[in-house]
């Protein structure tokens, strides 16, 4: 069972010595888009070797290095200013993956700040040209009913989004929008007068057999992040974004990594067959309900410019607004 990420020392802005958490996988992220926003800052701090994370829950201040770093799992909904970074990637034997989220909320501006829908498709495809399908995950995330947005709108904005990307992605991972759980979503949702409809069992089965359908024409692997009700009648999975499966596959000439996730290349047993043990990787800091295996997020709540008016990690604008002011590129943190 997995306890901890490896502790070793470095040396800080000041040239003292510091502990720092050594993680193998980092996600960047599920508080903000890096690839977006902070791509310049992540290059910068690879080059230094390490950054400052701030427990969003305590706020103390905690080193990451990127000592034993062998993989990044990143989040976006426009990695296009990632892409000319990714050589240099390449060159330090840093593995990645992309978990792309590409919606159509247009009319309702519910992502007042992507860039234009076809600009984005566009980014989608250039990238899984650049790395191969495998490793761009498509996300149609969350699913949101309104008052104006019934399952048919819903499954026309998938189907106009999925005809333009499908041959350029592997798999399409959706949620259905939970949106009284979250304080802040449900916050924001009613500041933006926005009359949020929740799904129930059979809007989730309604939407599962239409996004069924829509994949006979593209034959992608299907998986709900973060869900309970089970769909498999339908052909859908339950993900994990942070996946030990796609990692192997697209990565297992890495012996370090392999090693990590507990394969032995000496054994002739396939890594995920009942015979192969592994150590329990799955990630106690996320849901119950959550597939991830093991990952350290870098990233900073309140700090993500697209303001998404369903997004779990912004208070409100203006405080985003004022930490933005404070980023720059020399930083050890995003914003401190």
């Amino acid at each position: 069972m997995f306890k901890s990420w490896e502790k070793i020392l470095i040396k800080n802005k000041n040239g003292e010595e510091a502990e720092a958490s050594a993680p193998v996988i980092i996600s960047a992220s599920r508080a903000t888009d890096i690839p977006a926003f902070y791509s310049k800052w992540l290059m910068e701090r690879l080059k230094k070797g390490y950054i400052v994370w701030r427990n969003p829950f305590n706020n103390v201040k905690q080193y990451i290095s990127f000592d034993k770093t062998r993989l990044f799992v990143f989040w976006s909904k426009n990695p296009k200013p990632l892409l000319k970074y990714l050589p240099e990637l390449d060159k330090k034997g840093i593995n990645y993956y992309f978990q792309f989220t590409l919606n159509d909320y247009k009319i309702e501006n519910f992502e007042p700040n992507v860039p234009p829908l076809d600009k984005r498709i566009e980014t989608f495809i250039k990238l899984s040209n650049q790395i191969g399908k495998d490793k761009v995950v498509w996300r149609f995330d969350p699913l949101i009913l309104t008052n104006e947005i019934d399952e048919n709108i819903l499954l026309e904005k998938i189907k106009s989004v999925g005809d333009k990307i499908y041959k350029h992605s592997s798999k399409l991972v959706f949620s259905f929008a939970d949106i009284n759980i979250y304080r802040k979503v449900k916050s924001n949702l009613r500041r933006e007068e926005i009359e949020y409809i929740e799904f129930d069992k059979i809007k989730m089965g309604n939407m599962a057999r239409g996004i069924s359908e829509l994949n006979k024409k593209w034959g992608l692997e299907l998986a709900t992040c973060c869900e309970e009700i089970n769909l498999e009648e339908f052909g859908i999975k339950h993900n994990k974004c942070i996946d030990d499966e796609l990692i192997y596959k697209l990565f297992k000439q890495d012996k370090i990594l392999m090693d990590f996730l507990g394969y032995d290349n000496n054994e002739q047993t396939d890594l995920f067959s009942e015979n192969q043990k592994r150590p329990n990787m799955k990630d106690k800091g996320q849901r119950k309900v959550c597939g991830c295996i093991v990952s350290k997020d870098i990233g900073e709540y309140d700090t993500c410019s697209l303001l998404c008016v369903y997004c779990y990690a912004n208070t409100s604008a203006e405080k985003v607004k004022r930490n933005i002011k404070k980023h720059s590129p020399e930083k050890e943190s995003i914003v401190l």
